[in-house]
């Protein structure tokens, strides 16, 4: 297993924001920069000195999210990104403009994310959780890779959830265009999140790469996750009654976001692992190596997934099949 030099895995119980380091001269892409974990990560990379592009699917709501920042940074170098999981043509569209404007790309944030909504179609036909949350985000990354690639020591990090552990994954039907129960599908994306992340730490360390690819999970934390997007009575009343519970008992999302930020930037941790909160029941506390499920580790499941995937994107990988 590939590692940095001089780091071990650790499950230090003092990991804070602090330790990120210097990222002066480091280039971050966030997905949902604009509230949540997304926007308390790129606060902290932009505070530690990274440009970080904010990836967000609405332009109004990302430029206040911006200027918030700003207003509250020393110092900060932001960009905006437009940026539709959901659809691929977006996704295209993102990556290009990324790679047009920018030599390296030192850190990719996949945090974007839906949960819980009724069952719908994207424009490309695809159930809506699973178009947003795994496969717009794998062709994302796959768009970037060759950028990723060429910066020395790059990280990707993709964001999942406990809830993984009660999804299931039909190879056969990875678009669902089966309607199935809502919160099994936002488990079973969680779930897609973490095969991607396996076999994509496979593939890179295979070719000899020096990316790593790491999955993190926020624990139990207050965020406007749940229920976007959706807007029929029910999904409001799940909304309302997920917030009721995050406030009283959710972490801040500061809190939330620190497995991700270690993640992307400690060097404590190696290529596939799964860092999530140290505290009872990886609910709370600071960020430590994490365990994920059986399934989460079926190596022939996730070789059917990144198949599946990139035939419903029609992205390509240009890293060999994992060992």
């Amino acid at each position: 297993m590939q590692r940095i030099p001089g780091s071990e895995v650790t499950n230090s119980a003092t990991w804070s924001a602090a330790d990120a380091g210097d990222l002066t001269g480091r280039v971050a892409l966030v997905t949902g920069a604009n509230s949540g974990i997304g926007y308390e990560t790129t606060r902290v990379l932009s505070d530690h000195g990274a440009h970080v592009i904010m990836a967000c699917r609405n332009r109004e709501k990302a430029a206040r999210a911006r200027d918030k920042l700003e207003s509250q940074l020393d110092r900060s170098s932001l960009e905006l990104l437009d940026l539709d999981l959901s659809d691929l043509a977006s996704v295209r569209a993102a990556a290009e403009r990324v790679v047009s404007q920018h030599a390296r790309l030192d850190l990719l944030i996949n945090n974007a994310g839906v949960m819980g909504t009724p069952y719908g179609q994207t424009v490309d036909g695809y159930e809506q959780q699973m178009a947003t949350n795994h496969l717009g985000h794998f062709a994302l990354t796959g768009l970037l890779l060759d950028r990723l690639v060429t910066t020395e020591r790059s990280r990707i990090v993709t964001v999942s959830s406990h809830m993984h552990r009660v999804g299931r994954i039909r190879p056969d039907d990875i678009a669902t265009t089966k309607p199935r129960n809502s919160w099994i599908q936002y488990s079973t994306t969680k779930l897609a999140n973490l095969l991607f992340v396996a076999e994509l730490s496979r593939r890179l360390e295979a070719g000899g790469f020096r990316t790593w690819a790491l999955a993190a999970h926020p624990g139990w934390t207050r965020s406007n996750l749940a229920g976007t997007g959706a807007s029929s009575s029910k999904s409001r009343v799940r909304r309302r009654l997920s917030r009721v519970a995050g406030a009283n008992l959710g972490q801040a999302a500061a809190g939330g976001a620190l497995p991700v930020l270690c993640a992307a930037t400690s060097l404590h941790v190696r290529n596939g692992q799964y860092i999530g909160p140290g505290g009872a029941f990886g609910m709370f506390g600071p960020p430590r190596v994490a365990r994920p499920s059986r399934r989460a580790r079926d190596t022939e499941t996730a070789a059917r997934l990144w198949a599946a995937s990139e035939e419903l994107t029609g992205v390509r990988y240009s890293v060999p099949a994992g060992v």
